[in-house]
């Protein structure tokens, strides 16, 4: 499979159809207070960075990080894997990816948010090895492994 991993184009058309899915498959399993997903405006934000997969052409997979309140804390938001391609190394590849990124940029911690492990990107694969619990949205918990620990 080749796998591309860049900067997200928010004039692809297939970016809104992918993002809505990944809202979509968050409604079953978490109450609405719960889903801390970024839509399109969201992942437009300063301080956001999203990156999205291709596999062979299409749309495979979004990971974004978002900058927190304390200086050098960033949290991994809107993983979404295709479900064609779930089980085959993408999350793992997208996490990869963005602690590469966060770590060129001098970032210190990068929180793994709870809208980064949903149905979409199952957590018992592709959880690093580095991780653990999720944080809270905006207030890191002292037990939650980074990238940094």
């Amino acid at each position: 499979m080749d796998l591309r991993i860049s900067p997200a184009d928010f004039d692809d058309l297939a970016l809104p159809a992918f993002l809505t899915d990944h809202l979509a498959e968050l409604e079953p399993t978490a109450p609405a207070e719960s889903r801390h997903a970024l839509d399109l405006d969201g992942l437009r934000a300063p301080g956001v960075r999203l990156w999205v997969a291709h596999a062979d052409g299409p749309l495979v997979a979004t990971g974004a990080t978002a900058a927190l309140a304390e200086p050098g804390h960033e949290e991994v938001k809107s993983m979404r894997i295709a479900p064609s391609h779930r089980g085959r190394g993408v999350a793992r590849r997208m996490v990869e990816h963005l602690v590469r990124d966060a770590r060129a940029r001098g970032v210190t911690r990068l929180w793994l948010g709870p809208g980064a492990w949903s149905s979409s990107c199952p957590r018992a694969r592709s959880t690093p090895r580095w991780a653990s619990s999720p944080a809270a949205p905006t207030a890191p918990t002292p037990t939650t492994r980074t990238a940094s620990s």
